[in-house]
């Protein structure tokens, strides 16, 4: 199994339980050369601090085989030109290694956070994958950029603004996707899907793949090549006793996602339907210290992987092995011991 990793790698933010910090992005050249160096396969960048594009130009400078990939870059409040640039130039300046890796986001931020129009997501997603490729049809064979649906209408492209074709054109893209319409969408058009954190190897299993593989005979593809990437919530540490915190902190992640009614599926699929209504309830009332409470040992079993670092590899591997074809993983390096482990950790995943 590959590994990937999140920037920024081997941190934690101590007073915000693992809320995502912001990169300092004058150390991201070395932060990816240590991932390089760590064994780790691949480089990832989320959107929430920092653009997810500029961490990973950063990294393509200093790393030679590290898959870069934007996981994901929340594709609506971008034009599908704009993005369409973005990706070109870091494949070329990658010599060939990113993936695009888009998500939708919901109402509320799309909205409110971003300012945009709100429209469904899966028909525009759908259209804007199209839009995107238009446009590196147009640099890399020299047509015309000629791209017409309900959201997206391109046709202007000027040699001023052309930057044609580079040695490594066909980029992966990937979708973040919980539901089963994201998942057809990717098995139809994609190379790939992101599970979320909170996807369990059963949902995995029994709900999305099969949502992929109607996506993939519609379109008359093979899915040999489809890459299934989860990042699954993970509780590591050296001990049993240090392990009690990290237990702590995933717990309350579980919690929030709990809250969330856009992952009601999976927690359904497990029977577990009403915690999302109460824990949603909790969220609009901003009873956030109680949540955590609520979690019960059988659904923090169920969808965080948990154990010791000399147990942790053996753990992924035994839940995501047969689902996933690389796995998005990482520990908080605090002393060389901790580097040490997670060499050990990657080496064992690789096996």
């Amino acid at each position: 199994m590959k590994v990937e990793t999140l920037l920024p790698v081997g941190k934690l933010d101590p007073g915000l339980r693992q809320v995502s910090m912001r990169l300092d992005l004058a150390k991201v050249p070395d932060m990816a050369r240590e991932v390089e160096e760590l064994g780790y396969d691949g480089l990832v960048s989320g959107e929430t601090k920092n653009d997810p594009f500029l961490p990973l130009a950063l990294a393509a400078s200093t790393t030679s085989r590290l898959r870069l990939t934007t996981a994901v870059a929340i594709a609506f409040p971008r034009s599908p030109t704009v993005t369409a640039m973005m990706a070109w130039d870091l494949q070329a300046m990658s010599r060939g290694r990113f993936v695009l890796g888009l998500g939708s986001q919901v109402k509320g931020h799309i909205q409110r956070r971003y300012g945009m129009s709100w429209a469904p997501p899966l028909p525009r997603l759908r259209e804007y994958i199209g839009a995107v490729r238009a446009v590196w049809n147009c640099w890399q064979n020299r047509v015309p950029l000629d791209f017409g649906g309900k959201y997206y209408n391109l046709s202007l492209m000027v040699p001023l603004f052309d930057p044609g074709p580079i040695e490594h054109p066909n980029i992966p893209i990937q979708v973040a996707a919980v539901n089963t319409g994201m998942c057809r969408l990717a098995g139809e058009l994609c190379q790939g899907i992101r599970p979320h954190p909170i996807c369990t190897p059963k949902y995995i299993a029994e709900v999305m793949m099969p949502a992929v593989k109607e996506g993939v005979r519609k379109a008359g593809r093979q899915l040999d090549g489809f890459d299934v990437v989860p990042s699954p919530l993970v509780a590591a540490a050296p001990t049993k006793a240090l392990l009690e915190e990290r237990v702590r902190d995933v717990r309350a992640r579980v919690a929030f996602y709990a809250s969330t009614r856009s992952y009601r599926a999976v927690f359904e699929h497990h029977g577990w339907g009403a915690l999302v209504d109460e824990l949603h309830r909790y969220s609009v009332e901003k009873r956030w210290e109680e949540m955590p409470e609520r979690i019960s040992d059988e659904v923090l079993d169920t969808i965080a992987v948990i154990g010791t670092y000399d147990e942790i590899a053996s753990k992924l591997k035994q839940r995501y092995g047969a689902v996933a074809t690389r796995i998005e993983f990482g520990i908080p390096l605090q002393t060389a011991a901790d580097r040490e482990a997670l060499t050990a950790i990657i080496r064992e995943l690789h096996r």
